[in-house]
C-alpha cells in the first residue's frame, strides 16, 4: 500500500513541475499526466505525478495527515 500526501503545483515548465508538500517544494515529472495547471493537486510515486485530485479531496487529505502529525506530537 502506498500513503501520498497531495502536492499543490506551484510552477510548470515543459514536463516538469514544482509542488509544493506542505511547505516542501519538490521538482516532478508530470509526463504521465495532461491538463496539468497551477493549482492542481497531484499524487506523486517515484518522483512521477500519477493522478490528479479533486481539491476538497486533496485538502481533507492533508488536513487529515496534519491531524495525525499533531497527535504524534509533530507539528507542520
Amino acid at each position: 500500500m502506498c500513503v501520498a500526501i497531495p502536492g499543490k503545483v506551484v510552477s510548470i515548465s515543459n514536463n516538469t513541475a514544482v509542488l509544493d508538500f506542505l511547505g516542501v517544494q519538490k521538482e516532478v515529472s508530470v509526463e504521465l499526466l495532461e491538463d496539468i495547471n497551477i493549482g492542481d493537486y497531484l499524487l506523486v510515486h517515484a518522483g512521477c505525478a500519477i493522478q490528479k485530485m479533486v481539491p476538497d479531496e486533496a485538502e481533507e487529505t492533508i488536513k487529515l495527515f496534519k491531524e495525525l502529525e499533531s497527535a504524534l506530537g509533530k507539528e507542520t
